[in-house]
């Protein structure tokens, strides 16, 4: 006799949704590799809001597959169901391959061999093995995938800073190295003594190069063109 049935659905947050949009948007392919049912990982990956959840490869197929034709469906293909961690190493692998910056995230003992190949391995603090922890080049404090999208956006801003700051010093130091050496081939006297050299770069440009460093992100910088990158 059939009494019933009961159901269970953990849906994405929305933040995280949030996350993977800004992510794309800067650039960064996100890929799913889960040990669950493709239909399972095909829902979750429509739900976040992954490119082509539709299409989706098992480990039976990887396995099926030679080298080259793997690393054409690594690039195209955005879920991956029902993988062994023999089946993840190897999409690290395919993906670094063709040239793509790798960041894996995973919290199990079966993560651990990706999560060390990959150029960035991140794990989960809270819910993470020891195994997946070590193997990490990162260690997620609250399990939460919007760490990593902010993560990638502070260091946008500070890279972007620290080029500004470069492109406020060059000119400078470049006048007064003109200066100084047109005056030696000129036979002329030195327009600028050591100390007023000093001055300029440790106290005037230094310090207003300094400003740089707090600067705010500026409103394009997730999207931005970026080298590829897969996570």
């Amino acid at each position: 006799m059939l009494l019933g049935l009961f159901g269970l659905i953990d849906p994405p947050r929305e933040e995280a949704i949030e996350a993977v949009a800004a992510c794309q948007q800067a650039g960064i392919r996100v890929k799913m590799m889960t040990g669950d049912h493709a239909l399972t990982a095909q829902a979750i990956a429509a739900d976040l809001g992954l490119k082509n959840p539709g299409e989706s490869l098992t480990g039976r197929e990887l396995e099926e597959m030679g080298e080259d034709e793997l690393r054409r469906h690594a690039l195209k293909t955005d879920v991956f169901a029902r993988l062994s961690p023999e089946h993840k190493l190897r999409l690290v692998k395919c993906l670094q391959a063709e040239g793509s910056v790798t960041a894996m995230t995973g919290d199990g003992v079966n993560d651990a061999p990706s999560l060390k190949r990959a150029d960035i391995g991140i794990a989960m603090g809270r819910k993470g093995t020891d195994a997946a922890r070590e193997a990490s080049a990162m260690v997620l404090a609250d399990d939460n995938f919007v760490s990593i999208e902010r993560a990638v956006e502070e260091g946008r801003r500070v890279y972007d800073n620290l080029r500004k700051a470069i492109l406020f010093l060059l000119p400078i130091n470049a006048a007064e190295a003109s200066a100084i050496v047109v005056a030696i081939l000129a036979g002329m006297a030195l327009p600028i003594t050591p100390v007023q050299i000093l001055w300029v770069n440790m106290v005037s440009a230094v310090t207003l190069g300094i400003a740089f460093a707090w600067e705010r992100a500026e409103g394009d910088l997730m999207r931005r063109d970026a080298p590829t990158n897969h996570c």
